[in-house]
C-alpha cells in the first residue's frame, strides 16, 4: 500500500496526462522507471510530464520523449499496440524491469539535453564541416541523421551510467542487451539509432567515473564517441 501511494504521488508530481486509469502494462513500465523519474523531478528539477496515448499508431514505439512549450513529454504508446513489449522479448521476467528502467533513463538523458539548451549542439572543440552547395540536400539529410544518432548515443550512455550507479551487479546484462538492440539491421550501416560507437566505450561499469556527476560521466564518454562517429 505504501509503494502504491508513493507511486501515485510520483505520477502526480511529474504531471500525468491520462483520461483513463493506467493499464497493467503502463503501470508496470512506470513503476520500473519510478526511481529515474523521481531523480529527474526531485534532484534535477527537470520540466517533465507523462503523456499516455489513448491509441497507439502503427509506427509508435512504446516509450518516447517529445518537447512542447518548454517541457519534456514522456509519451507512452502502449494501448492498442500488440508490439509494445517486443523489445523485451526473450528476456527473463526478472530482468525486464531493469531494461525498462534503462529505457526511462535514456529518455531522461534526452530531457536533460533539451533542458540545458544544448539539443543537437556539439560540445566545445567540435565543429560541423561546412556543406557544399552542389550536395546540399544530401548533406542536410545525412546531417539530420547524424544529429539524431549523436543524441541517441548520449542518452544511451546516460542509461548505462544510471545502471552502473543504481544496479552495478546488473551492468553487464543491461549493456549486452543495449548492444543487441542497437545492432544495425544491415552490416556496415549506422542509422539514427546506431550508437555502437558509444556503447563500445563502456563495456563495463568501470568506464564511468563515480566521482563525477551522472551526466558528466556520460558526457565524458560521449565526447570520445563523437570522434568515431563519422
Amino acid at each position: 500500500m505504501i509503494k502504491r501511494t508513493l507511486f501515485l504521488l510520483l505520477l502526480s508530481s511529474v504531471g500525468l496526462a491520462s483520461a483513463a486509469p493506467l493499464t497493467d502494462m503502463e503501470t508496470r513500465w512506470l513503476t520500473a522507471g519510478s526511481a529515474v523519474l523521481a531523480y529527474a523531478k526531485q534532484e534535477l528539477k527537470l520540466p517533465i510530464d507523462i503523456t499516455v496515448q489513448p491509441q497507439a499508431r502503427a509506427t509508435d514505439v512504446p516509450l518516447a520523449l517529445g518537447f512542447q512549450d518548454g517541457r519534456c513529454k514522456l509519451v507512452l504508446s502502449m494501448r492498442g499496440n500488440p508490439a509494445a513489449e517486443d523489445i523485451l522479448a526473450g528476456l527473463p521476467a526478472e530482468q525486464r524491469p531493469l531494461m525498462i528502467e534503462a529505457m526511462v533513463a535514456h529518455e531522461i538523458g534526452h530531457c536533460w539535453r533539451y533542458a540545458q539548451g544544448v539539443w543537437h549542439a556539439l560540445p566545445a572543440g567540435f565543429e560541423q564541416p561546412a556543406q557544399q552547395p552542389a550536395q546540399e540536400h544530401a548533406q542536410e539529410q545525412a546531417q539530420a541523421l547524424r544529429l539524431t544518432r549523436r543524441e541517441e548515443g548520449f542518452a544511451d550512455l546516460v542509461a548505462l551510467a544510471w545502471t552502473q550507479h543504481r544496479h552495478p551487479q546488473d551492468y553487464a546484462a543491461v549493456a549486452a542487451w543495449m548492444r543487441q538492440v542497437r545492432q544495425p539491421a544491415t552490416a556496415g550501416t549506422a542509422g539514427s539509432h546506431g550508437t555502437l560507437a558509444w556503447l563500445q566505450l563502456a563495456p563495463s561499469g568501470a568506464a564511468f567515473d563515480p566521482a563525477q556527476p551522472l551526466f558528466e560521466q556520460a558526457a565524458s564518454l560521449w565526447r570520445q564517441g563523437l570522434l568515431r562517429d563519422e
